[in-house]
């Protein structure tokens, strides 16, 4: 679901502004959209509320990255009761696009390693590992030791 439209909470508000900080000290050049879904019948069937989506564009080909943008989605646990506290982060997929099609990706899940046709340059991978690592500290602290320990 796009970012924007999960900012029902300060708190959540803070946390999204927070992610495009943090995206934007390792990638600089990044220009943030905190609605990457078309808002039609046919995507909103589909959607996850569960889901905090928002991606970044970069001004041309990055070499470094083998895309043009990043399509970050963040699974979230909602709290049980619905009040202002920071949903949990489970995990973090993170994909690099062209126009054609998914380059590579990366996600949270077993050994956090890059896969896909082009991957971005090595420096770069382990750079996407830290800002995911920091993604989990950010939601969750506790959930960033458990992250460590798997990428290890």
């Amino acid at each position: 679901m796009n970012a924007a439209e999960q900012a029902q909470s300060l708190d959540l508000a803070q946390a999204i502004a927070s992610v495009v900080t943090l995206f934007r000290s390792r990638f600089p050049a990044a220009r943030a959209n905190l609605t990457p879904w078309r808002d039609d019948p046919q995507t909103r069937a589909f959607q996850e509320r569960e889901s905090l989506d928002l991606s970044f564009h970069f001004p041309g080909w990055s070499p470094r990255l083998q895309c043009r943008s990043l399509l970050v989605q963040l699974r979230l646990e909602r709290p049980a009761a619905a009040g202002d506290r920071r949903p949990r982060l489970l995990g973090v997929t993170i994909r690099g696009l062209t126009y054609e099609s998914e380059r590579w990706r990366l996600a949270t899940v077993g050994d956090w390693r890059l896969s896909g046709s082009h991957l971005p340059q090595p420096e770069v991978g382990d750079s996407l590992r830290q800002v995911c690592r920091d993604l989990f500290a950010l939601f969750d602290g506790q959930a960033a030791g458990a992250a460590d320990e798997e990428a290890a």
